[in-house]
């Protein structure tokens, strides 16, 4: 998918909501259990409730791999699925993979190649060659981690050189050096606030992935304040607060309401700006 194509997609739907698909095999409603696929099948519910609100997905891969061979089916299924009956939706695969070039490249030909998801987690800290044959890839994105929402962000993210410069802003300095635009993002944390404004001093055009909003305390209104672009710019994700909104029979349908209800809060921050 293009940024263009991307940009359409949020003005068009009046939404720049990631549903990230952080399936939990002991969250999940208990009626699930006895089905073949029961990972898949939630997510295909959540998928179809959610779609007319959103622009993209982001299964996390974390919550697959636990289940080995059966979750990574569960995984490819679900891709497969969004690409076939949604295929206006980009598709985020949460891995943060980063690793030297060879393994890189064989991590890229996994999930651009087998997978056929539009873009990527990346952890940058091996460097250039770890990030780049990422980007051999037509169509396809990095999203370089830069700021995240953890409490441990603070860790290193913020640590300052001899000028003062603090490391997630060398980390998106040096991404624009190897991306543009059109197929790298970054990670920013909802829960980061006025530092989005720091950011766009840096990277006032690329998109910015925003996990932490809801369970995580992030605030919508503050990450369009200090975030948005006249292209919007943003890719807000919820997980918890919409797909385990409720783990009864109903629990797709109440998904569906939660994610109307930030789409709504979207479409009101969109209003704000013209294009």
């Amino acid at each position: 998918m293009t940024k263009e194509q991307l940009i359409q997609q949020i003005f068009a739907k009046k939404s720049f909501l990631c549903v990230g698909l952080d399936t939990d095999a002991k969250k999940i409603p208990v009626h699930l259990l006895d089905l073949h696929d029961p990972l898949f099948e939630f997510n295909k519910e959540i998928i179809d409730a959610t779609a007319p609100y959103c622009v993209a997905y982001k299964p996390n891969l974390a919550f697959y791999e636990a289940h080995g061979i059966h979750g990574m089916t569960a995984f490819k299924k679900t891709v497969k699925y969004i690409k076939d009956n949604h295929p206006h939706h980009f598709v985020i695969a949460d891995a943060k993979r980063g690793d030297i070039g060879n393994t890189s490249k064989m991590y890229a030909r996994t999930f651009f190649d087998e997978y056929d998801v539009d873009a990527l987690t990346i952890a940058p800290y091996m460097g250039e060659d770890s990030v780049t044959p990422f980007l051999e890839y037509d169509g396809k994105w990095v999203i370089m981690l830069a700021l995240t929402s953890n409490k441990g962000s603070h860790d290193f993210q913020l640590m300052q050189d001899a000028q003062g410069e603090r490391l997630f802003e060398k980390v998106i300095r040096k991404g624009m050096e190897w991306g543009t635009t059109e197929n790298m993002m970054y990670v920013v944390g909802a829960t980061q606030g006025e530092m989005f404004s720091d950011i766009r001093r840096i990277a006032p055009n690329h998109f910015l992935l925003v996990p932490g909003v809801g369970a995580q305390g992030g605030s919508l209104q503050e990450v369009c304040r200090y975030g948005m672009t006249k292209d919007c710019g943003l890719l807000v994700n919820s997980s918890r607060g919409i797909i385990y909104a409720s783990s009864d029979e109903h629990f797709a349908e109440i998904a569906g309401n939660k994610a109307r209800e930030l789409q709504q809060e979207m479409a009101i921050e969109l209003d704000k700006i013209s294009r």
